[in-house]
């Protein structure tokens, strides 16, 4: 999906019908900026609540490099030398 469009504030209320199609029917992205800031999103509904099934998470991990085993040995060792966590006070 490609990057939002950056837009200012008074360009988006010059054109914010303009920009509402753009939106409805491209499905294009903006994020406004007012002074240089960006201060509000303006994106198609539901976007960003894409539904994914376990199918999709197992082909994206399938799809993924595997990890070698020089770096899964040292995520176990340094996971191993982490220090045990204090008994939730609220258990």
């Amino acid at each position: 999906m490609p990057a939002p469009k950056k837009i200012s504030a008074t360009d988006a209320a010059r054109s914010f019908s303009d920009l509402v199609a753009r939106v409805h029917y491209r499905g294009e992205e903006f994020v406004v900026e007012k002074g240089g800031e960006a201060v509000c999103r303006i994106s198609p509904v539901g976007q960003g609540a894409t539904k994914s099934t376990i199918g999709d998470l197992l082909g994206l991990l399938a799809s993924m490099p595997s990890v070698d085993d020089g770096f899964r040995k040292a995520v176990l060792e340094v996971t191993r030398k982490q220090p045990k966590l204090p008994r939730s006070p609220w258990e």
